[in-house]
């Protein structure tokens, strides 16, 4: 029975480790991605900034997330660090993600408006784009711990009902 309970407690720690591991995975995912939010209408807009050295971050990207969405009243702009508008769309879902060219260092700006009188609620983000090999290795060993440790607590309990069993 003490061997159970030592088997339990080292099932459960992997669990554990993998819900830990997958923490550090959207803190090493959003490493650098600046987030804002706020209302937005006719007369407000919503804007955010982050500072890209072109060395370091050949592509960027944005994100914005609209909370009341009506088509063909919100629009996105994205300025380059001399003020140049290098994206202008319209938005035409609740939420939009996008890359763009890093090709001077300095600040871009995330600029989120609407054409309507009503005040609608956005969130938006910005920054460089993650390195996907640290997120595939972090996921993976995420994913991994959190199988191994279920996967064996599953077994473990298979096993003690039969052994139960058969001492009956």
């Amino acid at each position: 029975m003490q061997k159970t309970g030592l088997v339990i407690v080292i099932f459960g720690i992997l669990i554990v480790a993998g819900i830990a591991t997958s923490v550090v995975e959207n803190q090493v995912t959003l490493e650098g991605i600046i987030q804002g939010n706020g209302k937005v209408s006719s007369g407000q807009i919503v804007t955010i900034s982050v500072n890209l050295d072109k060395n370091e971050t050949p592509v960027g990207i944005f994100a914005v997330q609209v909370m009341d969405f009506k088509e063909k009243t919100f629009s996105v702009k994205m300025l380059d660090p001399l003020g140049f508008e290098i994206i202008s769309e319209k938005i035409n879902e609740d939420t939009i993600e996008q890359e763009f060219k890093v090709f001077d260092s300095g600040d871009y700006e995330l600029i989120i408006e609407s054409s309507d009188d009503k005040e609608s609620y956005v969130a938006g983000a910005i920054g460089p784009l993650p390195d996907a090999s640290k997120k595939l290795i972090i996921s993976s060993v995420s994913s991994s711990c959190i199988i191994i440790g279920m996967v064996g607590l599953v077994i473990l309990a298979i096993y003690e009902i039969r052994n139960k069993r058969k001492s009956v």
